[in-house]
């Protein structure tokens, strides 16, 4: 039975045919299968046109390298199929779309000769008889495969199914379930080449069902992939697919070689207790996840902050007291009490190795050098320095941080800079306390108590990291023009040190010392000769600036030195500039202030009071005039509630007296009083008024001039006495600038005057009085032999030597 076979098999051979030959890529056509073509080589446009010419018949043989444009004979399997051409269409880009059927098989069994393209004698090929039952297992066992197959890919119709099923000749089975079937190039060649249909069969089958594995692993893959993409976001879905072909494959996963690096860094860094238990938790709980899950990205983010914290790595602090009392004297002029105490701190820190730092609050007038000197404290302590500008900040989680619930979530300010800085012991400013607000997101003050609280901020604990974090190394340095705007609790944890203004004296020497040769190096001057006189310096400070720090000043200094610059650079020849008072105005125009803001003369019911401001002091005018009237008392220039209760207090009091200051006892049923308080755009209030109200008030009344170079301060109560006022530095400071001679201050602010620079305590004499009497006594203006009050009436004036102009009293 197996000779007969073998002797069929060869000599299976049909009849010579010579045919155009249409080498194929990535296609093999098998009989009885349509395929469609695109055709754009030349040799194969030729033999496609060759078979439309003449019986439209073709020899279809696939490459055995596909990549091979122009294919030689070794290039081209032997074995192929005899098709037809069945439709041929030329498209405008000169390629030819084909639509062929293959027909039989047949082999390649020489080459002709033939310039334009492939002319082939093939010889036709017989297929062999089959076994019936051998075949007939193969069949149904193929048919029931597809049938399987189909179920899962969605691709194949019923119909095709069907039609597959109904075939009954087993060689034309395999070649059309072999069609519908994505096997590589060489296996689909392979069962072509098979004559014997029990051996292609069985090879079909084979392949079946290693395709059916592979695409069962697909939709694992895919489904596996589908269900990780409904958690995260579908944007990983490629990313996720590698991973999970790399896992069935048994791959190494890509996230080891990170999760090896956090845990060695952990072990190596140096962090508290519970710090070092909280990152080796979270770290187990990365190794859980897929590496490229939303929430395994949060917590490497928190490991990565976990371990970026300086925790004990600080800075080595200098307690060279000289050094650092040198620095500090180079970087500002003055300022002698936080100079002074922040010198106490590095003796401290010299004797007692572990000290807590402090935490100071500067309080004064912008310009004056708060933000400036803290940093200067970095430089002379040998620290750090980090300035945290909190204007404006309105969230508490700005300072303790966001927890880690929260989509983007970060630590707060405060961890985030010690980062930044690298050390745990830097100086830290918190620039303009006084300037934060809440509201609905909490409030940023009360988060800062635990910061600035030396007895607290030891275990800090922000909501992002949920450890405890000390804070107590740290040098808190905060700073605020006003102290009313910080809440109490805040102020008491904080020592304050208030900054007030500079005096003339001290701004001619910062601007000598600081502000001018900074400016000449700004503004490219160094190397030419530009020398500020004394007197420019002066007159730019007293007339063109009215300021309690330095910072008009600078910006004044820095125009004179542009208008040099531009000088320099249109003349060649100019080498320099000598400024003095005629070149000041030259540059910076008209002066923009009196040198003096004292009256020209002395005038009646014209009181010169001191006010204080967010910027310093200044010197106020308060007027008084009596009109025909029945007694109304007008108050104006915006005063608040209080400065308004101040001048009816000062009414009351002068009725009370007026027999006693010899004033008409009816006047307030003859006359109208209007109180004015120039520059009524600018709000005013506060009780230190009093008494200047009450001295114009009197003046007015008693048709008696006030002496135009004294100033007053002081609250009034309807018995008379003075009581004490705050401010009393900036309104002496305001006093020296406006060209004031005298001063009236309550008797109780004498222990204020130790803050008052002595300069200006050798050029103003300062008053202290107790009772509005003596204020009286000391701004009205008497001619000689006249006298205020009554011989009989005057308990409240205390013994005084010299004429009763100027009567003297003894300086504290």
């Amino acid at each position: 039975m197996n000779d007969i076979s073998q002797k069929d098999s060869n000599s299976a051979k049909g009849s010579d045919l010579i045919l155009p030959l249409l080498p194929l890529r990535d296609i093999v056509v098998f009989p009885e299968m349509v395929a469609p073509l695109f055709v754009g080589r030349a040799k194969s446009v030729n033999a496609l046109s060759e078979a439309m010419n003449k019986d439209k018949n073709i020899f279809l043989s696939a490459q055995k390298n596909a990549s091979v444009d122009i294919p030689e004979k070794d290039d081209i399997n032997e074995m192929g199929t005899i098709g037809t051409v069945l439709q041929l269409l030329r498209l405008p880009d000169g390629t030819v779309k084909a639509l062929v059927e293959g027909k039989q098989r047949a082999t390649i069994s020489r080459y002709l000769q033939s310039g334009d393209f492939f002319q082939v004698e093939v010889d036709a090929v017989v297929e062999p008889p089959v076994s019936t039952v051998e075949c007939e297992a193969l069949t149904r066992a193929i048919v029931q495969s597809f049938e399987e197959y189909a179920t899962l890919n969605k691709s194949i119709s019923k119909d095709l199914t069907r039609n597959v099923s109904s075939i009954s000749n087993a060689s034309l089975l395999a070649d059309t379930v072999a069609t519908h079937f994505s096997f590589k190039l060489e296996d689909k060649q392979k069962l072509l080449e098979t004559i014997k249909v029990e051996d292609r069969l069985s090879m079909l089958l084979s392949l079946i069902k290693v395709e059916m594995d592979i695409f069962k692993m697909d939709q694992r893959i895919k489904g596996r992939v589908k269900e990780q993409m409904e958690k995260t976001q579908r944007n990983y879905y490629l990313n996720e697919q590698i991973q999970a072909i790399k896992k069935e494959m048994g791959s190494e996963d890509s996230g080891v070689d990170e999760i090896q690096e956090l845990e060695q860094r952990i072990e190596n860094k140096k962090m508290s207790k519970e710090a070092t238990e909280k990152a080796i938790q979270e770290l187990k709980k990365l190794k859980m996840m897929s590496p490229m899950s939303a929430e395994a990205t949060v917590v490497r983010n928190y490991i990565d902050w976990m371990l970026c914290l300086p925790w004990f790595e600080n800075s080595d602090i200098h307690d060279d007291l000289d050094q650092a009392e040198n620095i500090l004297d180079e970087d500002h002029y003055g300022l002698k009490k936080p100079k002074e105490r922040i010198v106490e701190y590095l003796a401290v820190q010299a004797l007692v190795k572990k000290v807590r730092g402090p935490i100071l609050c500067l309080v004064g007038p912008p310009g004056v050098g708060k933000t400036s000197l803290a940093k200067s404290v970095a430089r002379a302590t040998g620290r750090e320095f980090i300035r945290l500008s909190l204007g404006g900040v309105r969230d508490e989680a700005e300072i303790r941080g966001h927890r880690r619930t929260y989509i983007g979530a970060m630590p707060g300010k405060v961890i985030q800079s010690l980062k930044k800085a690298g050390v745990n012991n830097p100086v830290f400013c918190l620039d303009e306390v006084d300037k934060m607000s809440m509201d609905f997101r909490g409030d940023p003050s009360a988060a800062l108590l635990e910061v600035l609280d030396p007895e607290q901020n030891y275990s800090f604990n922000d909501h992002y990291l949920d450890v405890d974090y000390d804070l107590s190394d740290i040098l808190f340095i905060t700073t605020a023009n006003t102290l009313p705007e910080i809440p109490l609790p805040l102020q008491d944890r904080m020592e304050i040190i208030r900054l007030s203004g500079y005096t003339e004296y001290e701004k001619y020497r910062i601007a000598t010392d600081f502000l001018v040769p900074k400016q000449i190096k700004q503004n490219g001057l160094e190397g030419y000769k530009v020398n500020f006189s004394k007197n420019a310096l002066l007159m730019v400070i007293q007339r063109y600036t009215r300021e309690a720090g330095v910072r008009n000043l600078e910006r004044e200094i820095s125009a004179v030195c542009r208008k040099i610059a531009k000088e320099i650079v249109k003349d060649k020849e100019k080498k320099g500039a000598d400024i003095s008072t005629t070149s000041v105005q030259k540059y910076l125009g008209p002066p923009r202030f009196r040198q003096s803001q004292l009256e020209d003369e002395d005038k009646i019911g014209m009181v010169t009071g001191l006010a204080w401001t967010q910027v310093g002091g200044e010197l106020l005018c308060i007027e008084t005039l009596l009109m025909p009237g029945k007694g109304a008392l007008t108050v104006t220039g915006k005063l608040g509630d209080v400065m308004k209760e101040s001048a009816q207090a000062a009414l009351s009091y002068v009725r009370s007296r007026s027999d006693s200051l010899m004033i008409d006892q009816k006047f307030y049923r003859k006359f109208d009083i209007h109180i004015h308080v120039p520059e009524g755009a600018i709000p005013k209030d506060g009780p230190s008024a009093g008494v200047a109200m009450c001295t114009s008030l009197v003046s007015t009344l008693t048709k008696r001039p006030v002496h135009r170079d004294v100033a007053m301060t002081g609250e009034i109560t309807l018995r008379g006495r003075v009581l004490p006022i705050g401010g009393l530095k900036e309104k002496a400071l305001a006093a020296h600038r406006g060209g004031i001679k005298k001063i009236i201050i309550p008797k109780d602010n004498e222990k204020d005057l130790r803050d008052i620079p002595s300069v200006i305590l050798k050029q103003v004499e300062i008053i202290p009085v107790e009772h509005i009497d003596e204020v009286l006594a000391h701004a009205l203006i008497m001619e000689e032999g006249d006298t205020l009050f009554k011989r009989d009436d005057m308990p409240h004036i205390g013994v005084m030597s010299g004429n009763a102009e100027h009567p003297q009293v003894p300086l504290v």
